[in-house]
């Protein structure tokens, strides 16, 4: 039987467990010596599931960067002059990145069992940053709802591509 390197961690000896009154999932890591013994464990926090406290950090995320972006003149009137195609393009760049980052900081090791969730977590990070933009361009009457609806939408996307990549920057704090 050929004994394991002290340093090699695989997939099998990895234990993912519920730890906690919140039972947040958690990743168990054995250390072992040179002759197999487990001499300790790590425990590190999986951030696969979406919960309460991820879709608050979300929420705040997006306004970190929404807020100072919608109040750019140069926003309004990029809304105005960009085409419908260019800014469907950005709404796609928007969910691109998200899906990168979520997959690179959470899901990498893990995705086989939480595809659902990876993709909940995707939706959920652009759907609240639109929220947050749509809301607050139009209490800033920068959404002419009911004149202008398409202009309304087409700055509201523009404006959560950078809210989106603060969302999901601030998602990824522990």
């Amino acid at each position: 039987m050929m004994k394991k390197k002290p340093e090699e961690i695989s997939a099998e000896n990895v234990e993912i467990t519920r730890i906690g009154r919140a039972g947040y999932l958690h990743s168990v890591i054995p250390i072992v010596d040179s002759s197999g013994k487990i001499i300790q464990r790590v425990v590190k926090p999986l951030k696969v599931e979406l919960n309460f406290r991820d879709i608050i950090q979300i929420f705040v995320g997006a306004s970190l960067l929404a807020i100072p972006m919608a109040y750019t003149e140069e926003t309004w009137q990029l809304g105005e002059k960009l085409p419908l195609l260019n800014t469907a393009i950005l709404a796609s760049l928007s969910v691109i990145f998200i899906a990168i980052f979520v997959y690179a900081n959470f899901y990498r090791f893990y995705l086989k069992g939480f595809v659902f969730e990876y993709i909940k977590r995707i939706i959920s990070i652009y759907l609240i940053s639109l929220f947050v933009v749509g809301f607050l361009m139009t209490v800033i009457q920068q959404c002419p709802w009911g004149i202008d609806n398409l202009l309304a939408i087409k700055r509201i996307i523009i404006v959560t591509l950078p809210a989106s990549m603060s969302a999901v920057a601030a998602d990824a704090i522990k």
